[in-house]
């Protein structure tokens, strides 16, 4: 199996990135990839992983949807329990990464976690489908388990206890990643990978440098 893994290796050649072709923004040039990754038809091509670090350094990574983008950052919702609320609570600084490897591109985005506006939450939580709505009720998410059964009774409670309506439950929130660098990374031939990482400047520009590969 080892020997397997040293052969895997993949030849980059689908495009170059160079200082002269980007914007003077990465968010111009994350929604020009963005809307790439979606019309290449990428598997949830808004999926990115989201690290987070808790109150004694232990660093967790696990995969979010990015649900609103806007000049603030990068929105995702979740449980206001869960183990990636609590690490945002203790420790704000977060990192995202949006691997679109079919494209042969990635984007690193480092910033600080926010909450989002509670009249944000309940508009994008009336987009949902009630299925979701259900789960994130019965859901203590990063909570142990004692098996499935025991989450789809939960599921089935809160279908009883909501006929109707699902509102929004105190738990249940969003966070915008207000972004300090965003890196991009296209595959290039023989591992000579182009990267360019734009840094916001104190003024709020934005600085754009090239990183070895």
């Amino acid at each position: 199996m080892e020997d397997d893994l040293a052969a895997m290796r993949r030849r980059y050649r689908s495009g170059r990135l160079l200082e002269n072709e980007v914007p003077s923004t990465p968010h111009e040039l994350f929604r020009a990839w963005l809307t790439d990754a979606v019309r290449a038809r990428l598997a949830e091509p808004n999926a990115m992983v989201l690290a987070t670090v808790d109150p004694a350094g232990r660093p967790a990574a696990r995969h979010v949807l990015l649900k609103e983008l806007d000049d603030g950052g990068f929105v995702f919702f979740t449980n206001l329990t869960s183990q990636k609320a609590r690490d945002i609570r203790a420790n704000p600084a977060v990192s995202l990464c949006f691997p679109w490897f079919p494209m042969e591109r990635q984007v690193v985005v480092c910033g600080t976690a926010g909450p989002v506006a509670r009249d944000e939450v309940a508009a994008y939580w009336a987009t949902r489908p009630r299925e979701s709505q259900l789960g994130a009720w019965a859901s203590r998410q990063s909570a142990v388990l004692g098996s499935r059964a025991e989450l789809e009774r939960r599921v089935a409670q809160m279908a009883e206890r909501f006929p109707g309506d699902v509102p929004v439950p105190e738990f249940w929130g969003g966070y915008r990643v207000a972004p300090r660098t965003i890196e991009f990374w296209q595959g290039g031939p023989g591992r000579l990978h182009d990267r360019l990482r734009y840094t916001l400047t104190e003024g709020g520009g934005w600085r754009l440098a090239r990183l070895a590969p």
